[in-house]
This record gives C-alpha cells, sequence and structure tokens, in this order.
C-alpha cells in the first residue's frame, strides 16, 4: 500500500510559534507557565505540555501568580485588560496573522462598517476579533448572510482558517446587504495551501485519513473538503484506525491539521504501514 502525506501537512508557522514560545518558557525557568485557553486545539499536543507541568486555565478566576501566554488564536482587547490585573507575566503567542484580522476589524469599526466576521461564531479566534470592533457580527453561512439587515456599508474580515470557497459565497451574499462592502481576505497562507493540497490529493489516492484534534475547525475542514470527492476519516490518533477500511486501498492519502504534531503523523504513518503487513500476510495465508 502506497501512503502519500500531503503538504503541507502539521503545525502552520503560527501554531509552530506559540508551542516553540512555551517551549522556550520552560527552558528558561519560568515559574508555574499557564496558558489562557488550549494553545492549540489538539488534545494530544495538550498532554504533551501538560506533562511538562504547564497548566490549561479556562477562566480568568483560575490564574495564579506566575507566567501567563495567551493562545494562538488570540483574546479580545476587553479579556486583555482583565488579564492584566492578576498578578502574573504575559507572554502574547496569538498568531501574527491573526493579529492582521484583529487590526482590520477595528480599523473597519473605526472607520464606521458596520463589522463582520465571517467564522464560526464559537470559535476562540472570531470571539477575539469581535472584540475589536463593538457591535460586529459574526457569521458562518450563506444563511445567516441573508438574514442580515441592510446598513449603509459593510466590512468584513475572515477567521484564518475558513475554506475560501465558502468565504466566496458568504460575500457575494453581502453585496445585497450595502451599497458599500469591504472585505479584508485575512485567510492565512498556510490555509490557502493546505485545502488544495488535501482536495488534489484526494483525487490521487483510494481513500483519505485526515488527522487532528476534532476541536480543530481547520481539521474539519480538511476533512469536510476531501470527503467531497473521496472516503474520507478524520482521526486524531494512530489507535483509531480500522483494518477494514483499507481493504482493496491500493494508495492512502493522509493529510493534517494546522495543530497537528509530527509525532502524532508520524504514528499514523506506522499504524497504516502495519495494518498492510497485517493484510498481506493473511492474503498470503488464504493463498496457501
Amino acid at each position: 500500500m502506497e501512503i502519500k502525506i500531503a503538504q503541507p501537512s502539521g503545525f502552520c508557522f503560527g501554531v509552530k510559534r506559540s508551542i516553540d514560545m512555551v517551549e522556550k518558557a520552560v527552558k528558561d525557568g519560568k515559574k508555574n507557565i499557564q496558558i489562557f485557553g488550549p494553545i492549540v486545539h489538539n488534545p494530544q499536543q495538550i498532554k504533551v505540555l501538560e506533562e511538562k507541568g504547564i497548566k490549561m486555565v479556562n477562566s480568568i478566576d483560575e490564574i495564579q501568580p506566575g507566567t501567563l501566554f495567551i493562545r494562538a488564536h488570540g483574546i479580545s482587547p476587553q479579556v486583555y485588560e482583565e488579564l492584566k490585573k492578576k498578578n502574573v507575566e504575559i507572554i502574547d503567542a496569538t498568531c501574527p496573522f491573526v493579529n492582521v484580522e484583529q487590526n482590520y476589524a477595528k480599523k473597519l469599526y473605526e472607520e464606521g462598517y458596520q463589522v463582520i466576521i465571517i467564522g464560526e461564531k464559537n470559535h476562540p479566534e472570531a470571539l477575539g476579533a469581535q472584540g475589536y470592533a463593538p457591535g460586529s457580527l459574526i457569521i458562518g453561512s450563506v444563511e445567516e448572510a441573508k438574514n442580515l439587515k441592510e446598513v449603509p456599508k459593510i466590512g468584513a474580515v475572515v477567521q484564518t482558517t475558513l475554506e475560501p470557497e465558502e468565504v466566496a459565497k458568504i460575500v457575494a451574499e453581502l453585496f445585497h446587504k450595502a451599497k458599500e462592502v469591504r472585505v479584508y481576505n485575512t485567510i492565512c497562507q498556510s490555509t490557502k495551501m493546505r485545502q488544495p493540497a488535501a482536495k488534489q490529493l484526494a483525487q490521487e489516492v483510494d481513500l483519505m485519513i485526515v488527522v487532528g484534534g476534532k476541536n480543530s475547525g481547520n481539521t474539519r475542514r480538511l476533512a469536510e473538503v476531501s470527503s467531497r470527492i473521496k472516503t474520507t476519516y478524520h482521526i486524531e490518533t494512530a489507535a483509531e484506525l480500522k483494518k477494514e477500511w483499507f481493504k482493496g486501498v491500493k494508495k492512502v492519502g493522509i493529510s493534517a491539521g494546522a495543530s497537528t504534531p509530527d509525532f502524532i503523523i508520524n504514528e499514523v504513518v506506522e499504524a497504516i504501514k502495519k495494518i498492510d503487513k497485517e493484510m498481506s500476510k493473511e492474503k498470503s495465508k488464504k493463498k496457501k
């Protein structure tokens, strides 16, 4: 069985940067390192960090004196002000591409636009960006765009990990809601490369395995775009692989979300190789 891995796969620039910043803090001997919310949407990577004594805190009340990291997804300025009241050293690990989205949201608000954040309503990145533009709305579908009230001018930014084709459909609907529409395409380069790569690979193989956190929006979207083309399974770890998936499969493709560490991808590859060997042995026995 041939195994092909989509490129890019695994950590994007923003995620790698944030993890590297936390690892450096550990090496530098920073005390009581905490991260405000999961630094990335990958349970296995979170576990690795927790094993090093790093704590995930999900509310301001949980924060203890020490060092506090802002997650790669960013936070609102209102939350940042609250964090500054705590007795902690704050290290901002927000992805620079998310910073761009936040700054454009603020710019549009200050210029009098009704700000629309095209994204997932409960995603921390979208919620953080919303804080930079009071009164802004988060929408994630064409139907939600259709339900918007007409206003003189709309300004939109985009969650960095959304599928460009789906965003284009939403943007098209915004033109019916205002005479002036300004859109900043804040989808990051990694997303622009990753999703087409997964689509292309899905056309070349018999089966697709998408690896990454079930709570990772960008990984779910990789699975969605891939499943439109080929049978696709979204897994977090190699333990979820099932032998029956690979019956009759000659080529298997692997794509991985932006928050999926390399060691998880490697474990999946090795597990598929093991399944392939087992199936080959079974075929040989049947022939005998």
